[in-house]
């Protein structure tokens, strides 16, 4: 099996040609002069930098979408049938490249490598999928009155705007722009600032895989500049956005003038409840895993745990001795199953939240302070898994997103106050429950406030089902034919059947 030694090697080989020049933007078929500023891409492995981004300007943002604005046509006419081939050709490539994509997100996000590995193999499995639902696309209804016979027809809507997260960015990018293109929509692709290096290798397979040109486009920069420009723009009909819940609501505002359709998938504080009839080792197994994964950076981490009172000492003693066992490494070791957090900013963010708790009254139970220890370089940003316990819901432990590996338990009594518990709070991305009572399960279901409610399961993925949040978490829904639903309008088409009585008027 490869060590970090071997895996560091082979990284190097991929990165060092963002090292030595510039990450362009991708407009119109072809990658930008390296021209204007740039800032610098960081590794939240040490902070050092993997290289020269380009900081996109409002020229390069209107460039983008003129350029998918031009290409649109022609690729909104062509068939079903041929986009399904190009787009199974560009997950063809993908998996490919599964092993750079996996070592460049790794390095590029801090993300443990364990999880990275299936990044393109996911990222593929999005293509694939809507690869197939292209020829289907514009497939509608037959509805029947009985003088006049309605069908309905689905059209892409046009070009949109696709920005995506720091965390995870290759696969939520693929799940964003792989139904966009099924639809017949063109991209411009904003990746987020803090780990853009995988939206390049998706431009660069977007050529290969022999997309025409201006159907995607990528422009690199910040939100305040470039983003801000793709909320505006006139040519974009639509904009999918994945991140914070105040990002969102800005721009909202943004694309109020032109009337653009929004698709958002915001920030989540999710509840896990465990009740005393769950099975107690497959409860514990889901709750580590859906918030120590992916360091915590994860929309539908459950960050709230719920824990009933008849098992609530069992339940947190061995959740502790778990937390104190996680693997806090370099993303590329093998072994590690905590990395490093994105950037120094959100690493400070996470950190104030033991100071927090401390102030609020809760008992930092495992953790609450930066990891230090053999294997990771001090400068890179480490948190110590940590798990808050005695809290209350009304604790900012319990109501704001973290984003990090920090667990906050509560302990609830019956099953009336851990639905009031888990609706308490302004978000409703994701909800997960533990009992062997089939009834309770269906009663949460109908009660619980959130998108998506998972039975006795961490997070299990279907494509084919609605993916998204309600309240502050968002607006719309991801998954099969949902998908189609945003980047498409529906058209209704009235036909008569030539005898039904027209009004007259006029006639004398």
């Amino acid at each position: 099996m490869p060590d970090l030694t071997h895996n560091l090697s082979l990284a190097g080989n991929y990165l060092q040609r963002f090292r030595d020049r510039p990450t362009t933007h991708f407009i119109n078929g072809a990658w930008t002069a390296p021209d204007g500023d740039t800032f610098d891409n960081l590794t939240p492995v040490d902070n050092s930098s993997l290289g020269k981004v380009a900081a996109g300007s409002a020229a390069d943002v209107d460039a983008a979408c003129d350029a998918a604005e031009q290409a649109f046509p022609a690729w909104r006419d062509l068939s079903g049938q041929e986009r399904k081939r190009i787009l199974h050709r560009f997950a063809d490539l993908l998996e490919a490249r599964a092993e750079e994509i996996a070592l460049v997100e790794s390095m590029d996000c801090g993300q443990a490598l364990r999880f990275m590995k299936q990044a393109a193999v996911r990222g593929a499995a999005n293509f694939r999928f809507f690869a197939d639902k292209a020829p289907e696309a514009r497939n509608g209804q037959a509805l029947y009155q009985p003088e006049h016979s309605n069908l309905t027809l689905r059209t892409p809507i046009g070009p949109v705007g696709v920005i995506t997260p720091w965390n995870t960015p290759f696969m939520l990018a693929t799940w964003k722009i792989a139904p966009a293109l099924a639809a017949g929509c063109t991209i411009v692709h904003k990746p987020a600032e803090f780990s853009p290096l995988t939206a390049a290798i998706l431009a660069e397979v977007s050529e290969e895989a022999g997309l025409p040109p201006g159907v995607w486009n990528m422009v690199n920069g910040f939100g305040e500049t470039a983003g801000k420009r793709l909320t505006e723009h006139p040519a974009i009909r639509a904009v999918a956005f994945v991140g914070e819940s105040v990002t969102g609501s800005h721009i909202m505002a943004q694309g109020a003038p032109t009337l653009k359709r929004m698709h958002f998938e915001l920030g989540g504080k999710n509840p896990v409840i465990v009740f005393d009839d769950a099975d107690f080792e497959r409860a514990l197994d889901a709750v580590v895993f859906m918030l120590y994964s992916l360091n915590g950076q994860r929309c539908t981490s459950s960050s709230r745990l719920l824990v009933q009172s008849g098992i609530r000492d069992r339940f947190m003693q061995a959740l502790e001795a778990r937390v104190r066992n996680l693997r806090v490494g370099h993303p590329l070791d093998p072994d590690t199953e905590v990395g490093p957090l994105i950037h120094s900013s959100h690493f400070e963010k996470v950190l104030s939240y033991m100071d927090i708790a401390r102030e609020d009254g809760a008992n930092i139970a495992v953790g609450g302070h930066k990891f230090q220890g053999d294997g990771v370089d001090s400068n890179g940003n480490y948190v110590q898994p940590t798990l808050f316990a005695d809290a209350s819901n009304s604790m900012r432990i319990a109501r704001e997103e973290i984003f990090g590996p920090v667990l906050t338990a509560l302990t609830f009594d019956t099953e009336e106050e851990a639905i009031a518990t888990a609706n308490d709070s302004p978000y409703g991305l994701a909800a997960y429950a533990w009992t062997s009572d089939q009834g309770r399960a269906l009663r949460l279901a109908h009660k619980i406030e959130t998108g998506m409610l998972w039975i006795n399961s961490e997070n299990n993925r279907n494509l084919p089902s609605p993916f998204g949040g309600v309240k502050m978490s968002g607006i719309g829904r991801d998954g099969g034919d949902y998908s189609f639903e945003f980047y498409m309008e529906t058209k209704n088409v009235c036909m008569a059947h030539g005898t039904h009585k027209v009004p007259e008027l006029g006639k004398r």
